[in-house]
């Protein structure tokens, strides 16, 4: 079997694209005992615009996906092989949370003096642009309304430049883990906005693969792999793997649900 592997969700500059391509590159070479006992072949390849196909894939060796689509398009479809454990402000071992921002030109502040700002998420299938500001914001919605407007902008680094730049919105949720390496490569993108607090926490970004492999012979080779390079890890963000399972990404429906149940099904 030739496998596919690659790690799509923290590109956040080049050269953290690079490091995560290394670390791919370092996983492939710690699993190639295993691969060539198997008479199987790796490839480290570039993801595709549809992510959820993408991770739908039968040759899919490891990956990266937001817990949302774990727990809905992808359930029981994929395996769970680790959970990440992030050095970064939002995060607690093997957790991570959205911070709130609003754009510098924007005065309110907390969450509850944005009613009638225009909003600004990544997609429709993520926790910590989507469902995590739709469960915040849910207790203030009336008749399931709290923003004037609501705009899809097709990730983070694109919502913070309609916060930042463009001034096309006011207040968005991003990723604590992104918002990290933005302070860290793009400053001048962070210095655009405003923090105004945080969401609550849920299970971070699970490292995923094939329905088919098994995932402690994965778990391994990936925190071995870590291991290899501190500095690279450092980089990163990464302190190391958590093993959680599936029903540990639970609490993501929690919050959906609880969205709800208060009227608040979409944000609006």
């Amino acid at each position: 079997m030739h496998w596919t592997a690659a790690l799509p969700m923290y590109n956040v500059a080049p050269a953290l694209a690079r490091d995560w391509r290394a670390l791919l590159d370092d996983f492939h070479t710690q699993l190639l005992p295993w691969l060539a006992a198997r008479g199987d072949t790796l490839s480290i390849v570039d993801t595709e615009p549809d992510l959820t196909a993408f991770w739908l894939r039968d040759d899919l060796l490891l990956s990266q996906t937001c817990g949302y689509p774990l727990v809905h398009a992808l359930a029981g479809r994929v395996n769970l092989v680790a959970t990440p454990h992030f050095d970064a402000p939002g995060c607690e071992t093997g957790a991570y949370r959205s911070v709130l921002v609003v754009g510098s030109h924007v005065d309110a502040e907390p969450l509850a003096d944005c009613r009638g700002l225009r909003a600004v998420y990544n997609s429709d299938d993520s926790n910590s642009g989507m469902n995590l500001l739709r469960h915040a914001v849910a207790p203030l919605a009336r008749d399931g309304q709290f923003f004037a407007s609501v705009q899809r902008s097709g990730g983070h680094l694109a919502s913070l430049r309609a916060l930042a730049i463009d001034r096309s919105a006011d207040i968005a949720a991003l990723d604590c883990v992104t918002f990290a390496f933005v302070r860290d490569y793009l400053p001048e993108l962070a210095a655009g906005v405003r923090e105004i607090g945080v969401t609550e926490s849920t299970a971070a970004l699970p490292f995923i693969t094939s329905k088919n492999l098994p995932a402690d012979v994965l778990f391994k080779a990936l925190s071995d792999a870590l291991a290899r390079d501190e500095q690279r890890a450092r980089r990163l963000r990464l302190k190391g793997l958590v093993a959680r399972t599936p029903a540990d990404y639970a609490s993501i429906l929690d919050l959906e649900n609880e969205a709800i149940e208060r009227g608040y099904p979409r944000l609006g």
